[in-house]
């Protein structure tokens, strides 16, 4: 088994922090994104890394799902299993830690509440961000039916911040959102 790179430090903010490995950017924050992979980097768990990565911040992951797609469309898609997702997820939180968890494509049902029950029987107490990701800008389904259920039930009562999309937030709230008071509306029944 290699040897872990001995980190050397630097200062940010007043702090000395690790310049190498999982635990360098501590000080700017450490960000677990529970999501499909998007073999095109254009979306996904790879576009969530460059952005976290470019703000200053580390990533980690948990794969939910892997889609054959680029930007034509998406042509398959493999669930990654609830427990295995779980796993990830109870590997990354019992080491490196996070100080926010975004969730990004979660499929279906069954890796929802994989996803939930991780984070309450990790004792993960910081912010939940949902992208509840439903459809692919191809217009490709990302989110099974069964699946809003379960994301309205058990993920939403947990979650700091939500960001849909309109026809996600639609999908979410059940009436047509249009107009600015349409968000407004949908934002509280969301």
């Amino acid at each position: 088994m290699p040897s872990k790179p001995k980190a050397s430090l630097s200062t940010v903010a007043g702090r000395a922090t690790p310049k190498a490995g999982p635990r360098a950017n501590k000080a700017l924050g450490r960000v677990l994104v529970v999501a499909g992979s998007d073999p095109s980097g254009g979306a996904g768990v790879q576009a969530d890394i460059k952005t976290i990565t470019a703000l200053g911040g580390y990533a980690a992951t948990a794969i939910t799902a892997l889609t054959v797609q680029n930007t034509l469309g998406v042509t398959d898609i493999k669930a990654v299993a609830g427990a295995f997702v779980a796993a990830q997820m109870d590997a990354v939180l019992s080491d490196i830690g996070a100080d926010a968890l975004k969730t990004g494509m979660l499929f279906n049902a069954a890796i929802i509440r994989a996803v939930v029950k991780t984070i309450k029987r990790a004792g993960y107490a910081g912010p939940v961000i949902v992208d509840p990701v439903m459809v692919a800008t191809s217009g490709d389904v990302l989110l099974k039916k069964d699946a809003i259920t379960a994301l309205k039930k058990d993920l939403l009562p947990i979650t700091s911040l939500l960001t849909p999309n309109i026809p996600e937030a639609e999908a979410l709230c059940g009436f047509p959102v249009k107009t600015g008071a349409d968000i407004l509306k949908a934002g509280k029944a969301i």
